[in-house]
C-alpha cells in the first residue's frame, strides 16, 4: 500500500466558471499548472488527477499527466477522491484543488508533513487573510478554531464578528487536505451532503457534522483560488509579475 497518494479533483461543469481547468494561462492550461505544483512536492507517481470530463481526461493524457475517469454524479471533489480509493489503495490522500494555480510545493509537503505525524487525523491548511475586503467574499470559506488548532466552523459568511457584525481579522481556507483511508471511505459512503454542508456548500463540514475532528494548519499566502473570470484574471496577472 502506498503511504500517500495526491489527487487533484477537475470537473468542467463548475456552476461559477465552467471549463475553467482548461483555461489558458500563459501557455499552460490552469489543470497543468496544478499538477506542476503538485510534481515538486511529491514523486511523479503519487500524483492522479481525477475528472468527469472527457477533455479533460484527453488533455492529461495528452500531457502525459496520469488522470482517472471518475463518475459523473459526485457530489463533492472529496467524493471523487472517495472513487479515487476504491481503485487505488493509499494510508492517506492528499486533496488539491484543481483550482489552485498559485498553490505551493511547500504548503501541500506541509500538509503531508502533517498528515505523517499525525496519524489518523484529517488535515486541512489555512492563513490568514490580508485583504479585508475577502473577508466579506463568500467565495472565500472563514474558518475558526479552536485554542488546539482542530476546527470548529467553517463559514461562507464574515466569522468571527462581533455584534455590529464587524469582522477585521480571520483565517481563510486553502484547499489542501489529507484524509485518512478509513475517514474517506466513511464520508463517501454517506451519498448525501449533510445539512451544514448543503447551506454552506463546504465539503469539510461534512467531516464535522458526522462526529470527525479536523486538524488546521497555517501555510503560506500565496493561493489564489479560481472561482470566477476575475479571480482567472487575477492570477494572470500575478503570474505575469513573478515572469
Amino acid at each position: 500500500m502506498n503511504n500517500y497518494l495526491i489527487v487533484i479533483p477537475a470537473r468542467y461543469k463548475s456552476s461559477r466558471f465552467p471549463g475553467k481547468p482548461l483555461v489558458d494561462i500563459h501557455g499552460k492550461s490552469m489543470i497543468r499548472r496544478v499538477w506542476e505544483k503538485c510534481v515538486k512536492a511529491a514523486d511523479l507517481d503519487k500524483v492522479i488527477i481525477a475528472t468527469d470530463d472527457e477533455r479533460i481526461f484527453k488533455h492529461c493524457e495528452s500531457l502525459e499527466m496520469k488522470v482517472m475517469l471518475t463518475s459523473n454524479d459526485c457530489l463533492t471533489g472529496t467524493d471523487r477522491l472517495f472513487e479515487v480509493a476504491k481503485k487505488i489503495k493509499a494510508e492517506v490522500y492528499i486533496n488539491v484543488q484543481g483550482d489552485e494555480p498559485l498553490i505551493s510545493p511547500n504548503d501541500i509537503r506541509s500538509v503531508i508533513n502533517a498528515s505523517q505525524k499525525q496519524q489518523g487525523a484529517i488535515i486541512n491548511a489555512m492563513c490568514p487573510i490580508s485583504n479585508k475586503n475577502d473577508i466579506k467574499n463568500p467565495n472565500i470559506p472563514k474558518v475558526v478554531t479552536r485554542k488546539d488548532g482542530r476546527l470548529l466552523y467553517i463559514s461562507r459568511a464574515a466569522i468571527p464578528a462581533n455584534k455590529q457584525l464587524e469582522s477585521n481579522k480571520a483565517m481563510k481556507q486553502v484547499c489542501i487536505y489529507a484524509y485518512p483511508r478509513d475517514a474517506l471511505l466513511a464520508f463517501g459512503m454517506l451519498q448525501e451532503k449533510t445539512p451544514l454542508e448543503l447551506i454552506e456548500d463546504i465539503e469539510i463540514l461534512r467531516f464535522l457534522e458526522v462526529g470527525y475532528d479536523v486538524k488546521m494548519i497555517e501555510v503560506s499566502e500565496s493561493s489564489v483560488a479560481v472561482d470566477t473570470p476575475q479571480d482567472l484574471e487575477k492570477v494572470r496577472s500575478m503570474i505575469n509579475i513573478q515572469r
